[in-house]
């Protein structure tokens, strides 16, 4: 089966990457790019300055741009990837939804909201069930179903595989966040060159809130949020892409370093096309992982871990993963794989 797929935002960073993604993809087909009126009705190589590294895909640079709106999108598009800015997405993807089109979105908006399940496949597959209660609840005859914040991505495999063997009390992380996070005007040459910023707006609230609902129990109605207690401080330093973490993490059941190693390792991927095969990529290094070594990890959609430390309540490792690949278009992509793998297309 092939799912004809629409992306909104097509011209930006996330939304180049999905179409670097999409276009190869076995089970989805490119039919429609949307982007803002300025740039609808030209081609996409016309509207977009493309930054990928890779060159644009040639069937699709002669594709025509049309304005966000559902009606400028055709009918049998089955499947919507939503890179919009979240101030637009907020507006905008209701609208989608409402028109009948299922919706995965790497927007912020709604992430937190009761009814939208915010998925991480080989996380918490189960709560892709709350668009029943969404269905039901907003009388959509489409569907909206969110991937977490590109540093929540990030962290969150290694806290499951912990949760899931000693039960997670606490967790505390600082970042060491990419600047292709912030999107290609995001953060000035001059502010980030020789430089660190310790402060990125709204981003330790998102990781905070986004790792309880992800690790959260779903009871065929609401999603109970985790109870552990996570605090959050988040840096921009001169990396162009791979967010690398420190975490520590207080446990009910004591770990040790091997055993917290083994549970990395045994957070296997899901029977989807985007999954990688090992999730998480233990590293024996003291100094690993890094982000130019690292962030391309199965092909940029697994998590680095190493550095592995017990401490008094639990144990403290460091992370990394590819924050536009797993971190954005590629969690997007891999969601709607398994939307179409649970029937919602």
């Amino acid at each position: 089966m092939t799912v004809r797929v629409g992306v909104l935002g097509a011209t930006g960073a996330v939304g180049q990457r999905l179409i670097q993604l999409l276009d190869p993809h076995p089970d989805f087909e490119l039919a429609a790019l949307t982007a803002s009126e300025s740039s609808a009705g030209k081609t996409y190589r016309e509207a977009a300055k493309w930054r990928v590294d890779a060159p644009i895909p040639e069937d699709v640079a002669e594709m025509e741009v049309a304005a966000t709106d559902p009606g400028e999108v055709p009918n049998d598009v089955d499947l919507i990837f939503s890179s919009l800015p979240s101030s637009v997405g907020e507006r905008v993807e209701p609208g989608f939804c409402e028109a009948g089109y299922v919706v995965s979105s790497n927007s912020s908006n709604g992430r937190m909201d009761d009814d939208i399940p915010l998925t991480i496949p080989e996380v918490n597959p189960d709560h892709l069930d709350l668009l029943e209660v969404q269905r039901d609840e907003r009388g959509w005859d489409g569907a909206m179903v969110k991937n977490p914040n590109c540093s929540t991505i990030t962290m969150v495999p290694p806290l499951k595989a912990l949760d899931d063997e000693f039960t997670l009390t606490d967790v505390t992380v600082s970042t060491l966040q990419a600047v292709s996070g912030a999107g290609y005007s995001g953060v000035s040459s001059m502010e980030i060159i020789d430089n660190a910023i310790p402060h990125i707006g709204g981003e330790e609230k998102k990781m905070e809130t986004e790792s309880r609902k992800l690790l959260g129990s779903f009871d065929g109605a609401e999603v109970h949020h985790h109870e552990m207690d996570v605090a959050a401080s988040c840096n921009r330093i001169p990396t162009l892409d791979g967010h690398l973490e420190n975490v520590w993490t207080d446990t009910e059941a004591d770990v040790t370093v091997e055993a917290a190693e083994e549970a990395f390792r045994s957070m296997t991927g899901v029977d989807l096309p985007s999954s990688p095969e090992q999730l998480i990529k233990v590293f024996d290094e003291p100094d690993r992982p890094q982000p130019r070594l690292d962030r391309n990890v199965e092909d940029g959609m697994g998590v680095a871990t190493g550095g592995v430390q017990e401490t008094t309540d639990g144990v403290q490792f460091n992370c990394l993963a590819h924050n536009t690949m797993r971190g954005a278009a590629g969690a997007s992509v891999l969601n709607g794989e398994l939307l179409l793998d649970q029937g919602y297309l």
